[in-house]
């Protein structure tokens, strides 16, 4: 069987979410995972067109002949994002484009864009963070900046919450607990700093979700913002976290317990990391009966058009979709990633090299995408992609008070 996508991770949150979407759409996927399935329904209802391998991406050579083998010419890489890298070096002797959810480890991000020349002599594209934040967010930025002559300041991120104040682990518990923990780059009048996250804790209000506490964390928008961006002036960029009230204690918790360690301890005679222990453990952790969550990406774009100082505020607001319960709002990470590598399927985007997706995915046929799932996005307070709401086409940057 020749597949169209192999997804990388495919047994994580992410992972079933871009296959599931991408079988409903009548693609072939070919599942890859160090991990055992310990469901295969999914694999069961679309035996015709999917199928799953177990391998560890960390290894090269074999991922690189899984993916030659498959026919495939796009991954899509749900992984962990401390492979990122190695993956995209396995796609690149593969001769085959690829996307990933991107991340918070700054320093591996530039590693990925400096492969740019090397993409664009083989005629391939890889972009990375095609997710909620990154992505989702990254692709709000290119739209806003198009209607500024100026960009100078930019806030970015998320907040989310349910309605059953139990704690269900909202996206990978490593990314998560790197975020608490991890300090933050802050792009702070065109210098890089660092902050401690849980020393810059504040409240904010936002779309869907009302007021929360939130705080900087380490990702990767900040030095892609800032990549892209500098040319028009950009000086600062600020990435906030938000968890609501029972998440970020149980969270706090998990971390003064030690058991988002990465060093092995020896229990039994076998040696495993804490953090190794704990995913496994919430992968199998079922959400309560009736669990929803909703989630706001927001950007705030302080910039200039025709010489007045402007304000563009963009916001995504994801809901929990019906049959996706499990999925709850990582709706917002995985589909975005589907849609993406859909549109290099489809020629959308040609472009070789290696990107963000605030420079290369088009964001009106993006957020239509979106629309289909739910997902809408909002310009100064104003729904922008949803086909029942009529907005007239008028200039909604507002002046900057």
């Amino acid at each position: 069987m020749n597949y169209d996508f192999v997804v990388l991770g495919a047994l994580g949150m992410q992972g079933k979410i871009v296959c599931r979407d991408l079988l409903e759409k009548g693609y072939f996927v070919l599942f890859l995972d160090r991990e055992k399935p310990l469901n295969m329904d999914l694999l069961k209802r679309y035996k015709h067109s999917s199928s799953f391998i177990q391998a560890d991406v960390m290894n090269i050579e074999n991922l690189k002949r899984i993916i030659q083998k498959s026919g495939a010419n796009i991954i899509i890489n749900c992984a962990a994002d401390d492979v990122n890298l190695q993956a995209l070096k396995a796609c690149i002797e593969a001769n085959v484009h690829s996307i990933d959810l991107g991340g918070s480890e700054i320093p591996m991000t530039k590693r990925q864009l400096k492969l740019d020349g090397v993409l664009k002599e083989k005629n391939l594209i890889h972009i990375t963070g095609c997710g909620s934040v990154p992505g989702i967010g990254s692709i709000m930025l290119r739209h806003a900046a198009e209607k500024l002559d100026k960009i100078d300041t930019i806030e970015v991120g998320f907040a989310w919450d349910s309605n059953i104040k139990e704690f269900v682990v909202p996206y990978s518990i490593e990314n998560i607990t790197y975020e608490f923990t991890y300090p933050a780059t802050v792009l702070e009048n065109g210098r890089f700093i660092k902050k401690s996250p849980m020393a810059t804790i504040e409240e904010r209000d936002h779309r869907a979700i009302g007021k929360q506490k939130c705080f900087l964390a380490d990702h990767q928008e900040t030095y892609t913002f800032y990549h892209f961006f500098r040319d028009k002036g950009l000086k600062n960029v600020r990435f906030y976290a938000g968890f609501p009230d029972h998440s970020f204690e149980t969270i706090k918790t998990i971390i003064d317990l030690g058991l988002s360690e990465y060093k092995k301890i020896e229990f039994l005679k076998t040696k495993v990391a804490p953090i190794d222990f704990l995913t496994a453990v919430l992968r199998r952790r079922v959400h309560p009966q009736g669990y929803k969550e909703k989630e706001c990406l927001w950007l705030k774009i302080y910039g200039e058009k025709d010489g007045e100082e402007k304000l563009i505020e963009m916001e995504c607001v994801a809901p929990t979709l019906d049959d996706w319960e499990d999925a709850g709002c990582n709706i917002d990470t995985g589909i975005p990633a589907s849609i993406i590598a859909q549109m290099i399927k489809n020629d959308v985007i040609k472009a070789s090299g290696s990107f963000a997706p605030e420079v290369v995915v088009p964001a009106k046929l993006f957020f239509e995408e979106l629309a289909k799932k739910q997902m809408f996005v909002y310009e100064n307070g104003q729904i922008i992609n949803n086909p029942e709401i009529t907005v007239p086409l008028v200039d909604r940057t507002r002046s900057k008070k």
